[in-house]
């Protein structure tokens, strides 16, 4: 049965750049949340707001699991397979947004079978960080309002 989870997502490359002190965070994922939920979270809390870009996971066996595409059959749909049911703890494996900057996160589930509410105080609706840490990156390499 699928449990509870903590997956820890670290920035480590975008835009043609390594990051030698790459911003990370760790979500709470919770059984029945998909990659496609798990996606929106990592979006939104790594400044992401321009999502018209796709992105996809590449896991560790080949799969790659994103947006539902004619031209690529094998990709999985994102809103069809759950976290929880795929993976299990010390599995690592991707995510990519934006296949022209290639914003790439290295992702590792820490921890499985955890309570919920002993770290976040309640069960989720969907997956939200716990942990974080290091400066986001702007998604266009801006630094300031006019730039």
């Amino acid at each position: 049965m699928a449990a509870w989870m903590t997956v820890r997502v670290t920035l480590v490359s975008g835009r043609g750049a390594d990051f030698d002190s790459p911003p990370g965070r760790v979500f709470l994922v919770g059984p029945s949340h998909t990659f496609g939920e798990l996606a929106d979270a990592i979006n939104l809390h790594f400044a992401r707001w321009d999502l018209s870009h796709l992105h996809d996971f590449r896991l560790a066996d080949g799969r790659e699991i994103g947006f539902p595409d004619p031209d690529s059959p094998d990709t999985i749909d994102q809103e069809r397979i759950i976290v929880a049911s795929t993976l299990d703890k010390g599995d690592e494996f991707e995510f990519v947004f934006d296949f022209g900057d290639d914003w790439t996160h290295q992702c590792r589930v820490d921890e499985v079978g955890i309570d919920p509410t002993e770290i976040f105080g309640a069960e989720p609706g969907s997956p939200v960080p716990i942990w974080g840490w290091g400066s986001i990156p702007d998604q266009y390499g801006r630094r300031s309002e006019n730039a």
